[in-house]
């Protein structure tokens, strides 16, 4: 059985690579732009077939350069959700994801790729619905783009397609194997350096109706996006667009206060959010003025539709997920 998984030197590509391997799979295709050449980091302790660059591999594999390929991951983007140049992310994140769909539907390869919740942007909802696609950026539009053309190619839930396409709108995925991603890396990520480097957690002030730190989101375990996304590997027959979080908005607090609780186990370790405001260990500083508007105070993935295919996988909550990630970090060196 070969494999292809784009932007697999990636965080999420590359966790899927080890989930694949964990389950025996090791003809896999990695594909990415190694120009940031440490990102190889993310692969050296895992088994592949082959490495593609990524301006070889569409063009190759539309030709059928790679033989039968049973399943596409198609993680491959630029998800700086900053990112203005339009020109560049409409290429990269449309596109070319357009060119591989259609090659996968002539050649009958199953199709699982990124679509994100930034789709939602300015919703109130998140639900994988168009009345709640209201995207505040370039990026978000770009994934709802494809979003919609798939929609019109095949049908509203995907269910005209040829070979399985399934879509996964990914909410605030953090754990190991994002330390490339610059300032795009899970806030966790960079509180546990700025732990490491300041002795405390800094957060934004209130913003937008949330008292400091309240700000939620849907945090969501690499772990638990590997499972979901190997779950509809295991069962070809289902085809759609679907929310990947936990269902469960959680503030910004709450994953500064496990940050500080993990990395000050024992007797120091800040019992509450209070104390660990009046030990200095977390900070509030101003919302900052460039991202007044483009920001998402509120998040939570609805998972009705996820429920409706049948995957009942339980995902792990902030205090869990962090406290793993926090030991990774630190075995990391």
């Amino acid at each position: 059985m070969t494999v292809v998984v784009t932007g697999a030197a990636g965080f999420i590509g590359s966790n899927i690579v080890r989930g694949l391997n964990a389950r025996g799979i090791s003809e896999i295709i990695a594909v990415d732009d190694l120009t940031e050449g440490d990102k190889f980091r993310n692969l050296a302790d895992l088994q592949i077939a082959d490495y593609v660059d990524a301006d070889d591999f569409y063009e190759l594999f539309a030709e059928g350069a790679y033989g039968p390929v049973e399943a596409v991951f198609h993680e491959g983007a630029c998800s700086d959700t900053m990112e203005s140049n339009g020109k560049y992310m409409m290429d990269n994140n449309y596109s070319l994801s357009c060119d591989l769909f259609q090659s996968c539907q002539e050649q009958g390869v199953r199709l699982l790729y990124a679509s994100s919740a930034a789709t939602y942007g300015g919703a109130s909802e998140f639900r994988e619905s168009p009345d709640c696609e209201k995207p505040l950026n370039v990026y978000g539009y770009s994934k709802l783009l494809f979003d919609q053309r798939l929609r019109r190619e095949i049908s509203a839930d995907f269910s005209q397609a040829s070979a399985q396409v399934v879509g996964f709108r990914y909410f605030n995925v953090y754990g190991p194997r994002e330390q490339h991603k610059g300032r795009m890396a899970s806030v966790a990520f960079h509180q546990y350096h700025q732990f490491l480097k300041e002795g405390r957690v800094k957060l934004f002030g209130s913003y937008g109706g949330y008292a400091a730190g309240g700000q939620m989101r849907d945090f969501v375990f690499i772990d638990d996006v590997v499972a979901v996304n190997l779950w509809f590997f295991d069962h070809p027959e289902k085809s759609g667009l679907f929310n990947l979080g936990t269902g469960r908005a959680q503030p910004f607090n709450d994953v500064a206060l496990s940050v500080v609780q993990t990395l000050q186990r024992g007797a120091s370790a800040p019992a509450s959010l209070d104390e660990a405001l009046k030990a200095g260990l977390i900070e509030y500083i101003d919302f900052p003025a460039a991202l007044a508007g483009k920001y998402q105070c509120y998040t939570q993935a609805d998972l009705g539709a996820l429920r409706r295919a049948g995957c009942d996988h339980r995902f792990a909550d902030v205090a869990s997920g962090v406290s793993q990630y926090m030991d990774w970090l630190q075995a990391q060196g």
